[in-house]
């Protein structure tokens, strides 16, 4: 996974931080998806790799349920930002893997549980 990770980061639209990020999908049936940072002048149109991989698997017909991991790979061991947590928080399932690489493929692994202890979700809005 850390190989492809690192061969996507070439891929990664960065002028402005010059910090690229890239990541995988796995869904439970094996299919996965990737993504990678796209930022914009306008800061705020910029869109997570993580974002892009989860929603290019919805894209392709892939619902809440069906995620069993991501991989993610920046320049250091990066944690998801908060708009890509809440986007685990709706597909992924609670013990799902999130498994965060540095450049050099060295790696640690939490579950959403771990990133999301106190998720907002559809209950909230009851």
């Amino acid at each position: 996974m850390k190989e492809r990770l690192l061969e996507l980061q070439k891929n990664c639209y960065v002028p402005y931080s010059n910090y690229p990020v890239s990541a995988i999908v796995v869904c439970k049936d094996g299919a996965t998806f990737s993504g990678v940072n796209v930022e914009n002048a306008s800061y705020g149109a910029t869109i997570c790799a993580e974002r892009v991989a989860i929603t290019s698997a919805i894209a392709a017909g892939y619902k809440k349920g069906d995620f069993k991991e991501i991989h993610i790979m920046a320049k250091n061991i990066a944690m998801p930002c908060f708009i890509c947590r809440q986007l685990l928080e709706e597909f992924f399932e609670l013990t799902a893997e999130i498994v965060c690489y540095d450049k050099e493929g060295e790696f640690k692994v939490f579950t959403k549980k771990d990133l999301c202890p106190y998720p907002f979700g559809s209950d909230d809005l009851q």
